[in-house]
């Protein structure tokens, strides 16, 4: 089974940064995409950010050129930079691997990211 492991929530100020980062247990060269979701307080669960097997990416406009997803394929890991935090970044943050139509899709346990006075 493909497992997801998180790091690198935190509570920060606003304006502050953190780096999340999620390593899987598989090869993440494998998987279609690898993306970011977040869940606020009385929100959906909303992508953030992803990136797809041929390195393309995809951002919410109300974190781009804030966030930076990447991965380093070598580790089966992947990161979310996180710059310039606002409160309304706080979260629960899940990472998520895309393993294609026929094996489905799997998601982390999910980090908390508080940006907070």
């Amino acid at each position: 089974q493909v497992q997801l492991v998180e790091s690198g929530g935190g509570l920060v100020q606003p304006g502050g940064s953190l780096r999340l980062s999620c390593a899987a247990s598989g090869s993440i060269s494998s998987f279609r995409a690898m993306g970011w979701y977040r869940q606020g307080p009385g929100n959906p669960r909303e992508l953030v950010a992803r990136i797809s097997r041929d390195s393309s990416t995809n951002y919410a406009d109300s974190v781009k050129g804030r966030f930076t997803i990447s991965r380093d394929s070598a580790k089966n890991t992947v990161y979310l930079q996180m710059n310039n935090l606002k409160p309304e970044d706080t979260a629960v943050y899940y990472c998520n691997a895309d393993r294609g139509l026929f094996n489905g899709a799997t998601w982390g346990q999910g980090t908390q990211v508080t940006v907070s006075s």
